[in-house]
């Protein structure tokens, strides 16, 4: 028996009372955002927290396809029994009943849906704001029709030709009600309207989103729609169509009954219990083994190399922040791996706390120490834990505008990302047994119907393209089929993925195969140790499943710069090798020491010279003289690790009388400047037509502590209150709606202070984005909105600027 026939009770709270202790554990389970902390609490402040509008929509986002589409269903239908769900949806053979049983109980245990003590299917509260008009249906009529008044009831039964059941809104209201709620009764009167009502209406019915692009036509340009009058008035008169009165602009709206009546009987919500079908081949599970081993491996020998260079050579910030296009490319070539590669490595690493930032660089830290001493397998596991649950696709390079992305650049965390990785292992996981989809964009589509609210980037050419190229270089997909990594990905169980890794990945090198080309070869991933000796004595040619090192006279003597020698060189190379030292190799290493060191360079603040040999020599060995630094190179030069004119000074403390010379070789002749102040400049006058710009003053706040704090108390609000749910209404105006469509990086409070600032006419600070890059605040006024633009006064320039709204990241007062 489906969990839905099981619940019982009016309200959330109600049935939460009711769960056994493994139920509400899974419906915790389902939900994670909507208890937090951790910690015991009260069956009531659960339900509350539950009912919140916050902790419904990360819910969303984990729904499958049919999961979203019966919840749909029942955000525009109102509580309605089983029954009357499945014949909404066409619940006609044994899969879809199985298909809308399987929904109502994934919305159940995330305490979404519940059956009431009527036997009629509930929502949580803020479920149906999810959506501005389900199944493109409007508000029924009993709420468009709240506002209306007797009278207008009155007219409304008149021109349908319905005796007045009474005098009061009440009566007049139920018989309007009970007439639009017959669709034969409607359909009769649409019937006989004139062609262009009749037109009209139709086309609302049958279009979805219609109504919101013509109110949204209608804001822009402030001009009726061409449909207006009189094909409207005729609608208007019979209840037919609603005039809004909360809009400001005398749109009109279509109640729900009026437009079920129009579509028909045989009109049913889309819903789709199955997935689509994809096509497939036949796959081996050691096939899968085997090139899920081949990428698992090369990813990881080629994130140890990544994260070496930039241990080696931090990665320099922009400005604006992230890793730019050009430390990218240098640590591309150095690591011998692609550029998403580098994305991949750097993200997940950076996650996993193995990078850090350390000022305007991204530097390793302790923590990658540990982690390069490990296995290949250890450390792809810690860098797959981190993949999995990033708030941000990795490997994005390309912004909603075309633009290139830094890597690392602290990106707004959404939801949708990791959503999509989830749907990914769930649609592979569910195809049949030793099959695998035909191509990996197949695959787009499954993880569509998984998660159809995950996150889709813009550079992608296929749906999800990114994140199956992504899973592919980590061995999570492989052949087309979830390979063993990707299972115990899914499961999400830290022993079984370290086991899984452990399997499939060879153990770290520690030899090496040198040839008589002066080269080294390391097959698999090379230990830590045996990395660092090949990367001070040789340059790495190749990286991957087999990595290549080739000596040459400039890396031996680089080895030698370190302070090794030759013998403690060979020794060490010795080590590692397979077999002995090629005989070319050995005499490069001693052919370097031989020419090693013969020129030798000094350091020296400045030189001392002098005719004198004797005086030179005393000048050594003076005692006063020792701070200097004092160095014989010859007999008549000196050098000293002391700056020039400090060295002057002392010796002529000393009781020696030296001259300076200039760096060509001439003596310094020194004079005393004398010191003066410099005179003020006055300011340059103004041009003709000029006027001077004023220099705001101070006034000093003479009132007391009352007088302020009554005029703070009798001071009117100038900005909203930030309560976007309290109404029950998503948006207070249609310039918050036209904003949060545009500026989806910004929070709803953002957007009502920015929406407000519009309407008011009033200052307003914003964090923009510009599309080099760089993050600035400015103080914006003279606010005209033409999404998705923002033409305002930017006082920053002083001058006019066009702003992108889906730049702006913050909103302050201004």
């Amino acid at each position: 028996m489906s969990p839905i026939g099981k619940l019982s009770g009016s309200t959330l709270a109600a049935w939460l009372s009711d769960l056994e202790v493994d139920r509400l554990e899974r419906v915790l389970a389902a939900r994670p955002d909507a208890v937090s902390p951790p910690e015991p609490r009260s069956f009531g402040e659960l339900a509350d927290r539950l009912q919140r509008p916050a902790s419904v929509a990360p819910v969303l986002t984990g729904l499958a396809l049919p999961h979203l589409q019966v919840a749909e269903a029942l955000a525009a239908s109102g509580p309605v029994p089983c029954a009357a769900l499945a014949d909404l949806v066409d619940v006609t053979g044994t899969e879809s009943a199985r298909g809308l049983g399987a929904a109502l109980e994934a919305l159940a245990d995330r305490a979404l849906v519940w059956t009431d003590g009527e036997g009629l299917l509930r929502m949580a509260a803020p479920l149906p704001q999810a959506w501005d008009s389900p199944l493109g249906l409007d508000a029924p009529l009993t709420r468009l029709l709240a506002d209306t008044t007797s009278e207008e009831l009155r007219r409304m039964l008149v021109a349908l030709g319905i005796p007045s059941p009474g005098t009061t809104k009440k009566h007049r209201l139920t018989a309007l009600l009970e007439h639009h709620s017959d669709p034969e009764r409607v359909a009769a009167v649409i019937a006989s309207a004139p062609s262009s009502t009749r037109n009209l209406l139709e086309r609302r019915a049958s279009h979805r989103g219609e109504q919101a692009q013509s109110q949204a036509h209608f804001l822009m340009f402030r001009t009726p729609p061409a449909d207006s009058e009189p094909s409207v008035r005729w609608a208007l008169e019979r209840g037919l169509l609603v005039r809004d009165r909360h809009s400001g602009y005398g749109s009109t709206r279509m109640p729900a009954e009026v437009a079920l009546a129009l579509r028909g009987a045989g009109w049913r919500a889309p819903f789709e219990p199955v997935p689509p079908v994809v096509r497939t081949v036949s796959v081996t599970s050691a096939e899968v083994d085997r090139e899920a081993a081949a990428a698992a491996t090369a990813f990881a020998a080629h994130a140890a190399s990544v994260l070496a260079t930039c241990s080696a050579a931090p990665p320099v910030l922009l400005k604006s922040g992230g890793v730019g296009a050009r430390e990218l490319s240098r640590i591309s070539k150095a690591a011998q791996c692609d550029d998403i590669v580098v994305r991949l490595v750097l993200e997940t690493a950076y996650d996993a706390g193995l990078l850090a930032r350390d000022g305007g660089q991204v530097a390793a830290t302790d923590g990658y120490d540990t982690w390069a001493e490990r296995e290949p397998a250890e450390q792809l596991t810690a860098l797959l834990h981190a993949w999995r649950t990033l708030p941000l696709t990795p490997t994005q390079a390309r912004g909603e505008d075309g633009k290139a992305l830094p890597a690392l650049a602290g990106t707004p965390p959404r939801g949708g990302c990791p959503q999509a990785r989830e749907g990914l292992l769930a649609a592979a996981a569910q195809l049949p047994a030793d099959r695998g989809v035909h191509s990996p964009a197949e695959l787009g589509p499954l993880v569509a119907w998984h998660r159809p609210l995950a996150e889709q980037l813009p550079q992608d050419t296929t749906p999800f393209a990114t994140t199956i190229r992504e899973a592919e270089l980590l061995g999570v997909v492989a052949r087309g089929a979830l390979s063993p990594i990707g299972a115990a990905l899914r499961t999400d169980h830290a022993e079984a993925l370290a086991a899984a890794c452990e399997r499939l990945l060879p153990t770290a090198t520690r030899a090496a195969r040198f040839g008589a080309d002066l080269t080294a070869v390391v097959t698999g991933t090379p230990s830590a140790r045996l990395a660092a000796l090949l990367d001070t004595v040789a340059d790495k040619e190749v990286g991957g499943t087999a990595s290549v090192w080739r000596f040459s006279p400039t890396t031996v003597r680089r080895a030698l710069d370190t302070g090794r020698t030759a013998d403690a060189l060979a020794a060490d190379l010795s080590a590692v090798a397979v077999g002995a030292l090629p005989q070319s190799l050995s005499y490069l290493i001693n052919d370097s020491a031989r020419t090693h060191g013969r020129v030798r360079i000094t350091p020296a603040a400045c030189v001392i010279h002098g005719e004198e040999p004797a005086l030179l020599a005393e000048l050594v060995t003076h005692r006063k003289l020792a701070a200097l630094g004092l160095r014989l190179l010859a007999p008549t030069v000196l050098v000293s690790r002391t700056p020039l004119d400090k060295t002057l000074a002392t010796l002529r403390a000393a009781g020696y009388a030296p001259v300076a010379e200039r760096a060509d070789g001439t003596v310094r002749v020194e004079k005393t400047r004398r010191r003066r102040a410099a005179a003020p400049v006055p300011p340059p006058p103004p041009l003709p037509g000029q006027r001077r710009r004023s220099v705001p003053t101070v006034t000093p706040v003479t009132a007391g502590l009352s007088t302020l704090a009554a005029r703070l108390r009798a001071a009117p609000p100038i900005l909203p209150a930030p309560d976007p749910f309290g109404t029950g209404v998503p948006y207070g105006t249609d310039t918050e709606e036209i904003v949060a469509g545009c500026a989806k990086n910004l929070a709803y409070s953002d957007v009502r202070q920015l929406a407000h600032a519009i309407d008011a006419d009033t200052a307003i600070t914003v964090e923009y984005v510009a599309a080099s890059g760089n993050r600035t605040v400015r103080t914006l006024s003279e606010l005209v909105l033409d999404p998705p633009y923002l033409y305002a006064w930017c006082h920053l320039r002083d001058d006019e600027r066009v702003f992108t709204l889906s730049r702006i990241h913050g909103v302050m007062p201004g």
